[in-house]
This record gives C-alpha cells, structure tokens and sequence, in this order.
C-alpha cells in the first residue's frame, strides 16, 4: 500500500502531538520542559489540522474540511491565549472569531448529521468566548490560565 506525502505527514504530526501533549500534561506548569513539550505540540497539532484540511478537502470530505478547521482554530486560539499577557487582544483575535462563526453557520446550516450538529455547536461556543474576551478588551488572571484547557 502506498501513501501520499501529505498523509503520512499527517500521521506523523498527529503522532508527534499524541506523544508531546501526553509529556506537556505530566510536567510541572511553568517549567522549562513543559514549555518546550507545548510549543511541540501546538506545532504539530497545527500542522495536523492543516494537512488534515488538505486531505479532507482533496477527498470531498466537507466535515472533515470544517473538523480540521476547528481543531486548527481551537489550539491556535489556546496558544494565543497562553502567549499573551494580561487585557491584550490583536486583529487574529477578531480573525479567529470570524472563523469559528465561519465553521459553526455553515456546520448548522448545511449539515444535519448529529455528530456536525455537535461540531458546530462546539465551533459557535468558541465564537461566544471570542466575542466575550474582545468585548471585556482581554482576559486576565484564572480566566487567562483556564482558556487553553
């Protein structure tokens, strides 16, 4: 059996994640090696969702277009989150916003299978806490902290 490039990117990033996240969780927060085991895995989990996008749109695969879409917006979101200081918001906040209202319309709007009505529900309560974090210009203390999780 043969596989594309692209692919087996894809498994391997996935994999990458799998392994560095499960190491992220198991160091101390804060530490210098749980940074380094997050920024692996934010990266490879951006990478996976990406190719995943690819593949699923390559293949006709419109859920799998909008899953991949929401896994990448939900670490890049988290990463943001994690990067950022106290009451600081950017033009990708107001960008990510726009794409999970973007994924979560079009998920209830033209796909009625219960597990996309799941996505798009999930996709449109990321929009809410866009929408609360940029009105509020920020969050800051434990809200900063739990938002990644």
């Amino acid at each position: 059996m043969s596989f594309s490039p692209i692919l087996l990117f894809h498994i391997c990033a996935g994999t990458l994640g799998f392994l560095s996240g499960a190491m992220a969780v198991s160091f101390s927060k804060g530490s210098r090696r749980h940074g380094l085991a997050g920024n692996v895995f934010v990266i490879s989990m951006l990478s996976m969702s990406a190719s995943g996008v690819y593949l699923a749109f390559m293949k006709s695969q419109p859920g799998n277009v909008l899953g991949g879409t929401l896994t990448f917006y939900l670490v890049a979101t988290a990463w943001m989150t994690a990067r950022r200081g106290d009451g600081e918001t950017g033009i990708l906040d107001w960008g990510a916003l726009l794409v999970s209202l973007a994924v979560g319309a079009v998920t209830k709007a033209w796909i009625s299978r219960w597990a996309l009505l799941f996505l798009g529900s999930v996709a449109l309560l990321g929009a809410t806490g866009d929408v609360r974090m940029l009105v509020r210009s920020g969050i800051s203390g434990t809200q900063r902290i739990a938002r990644p999780l």
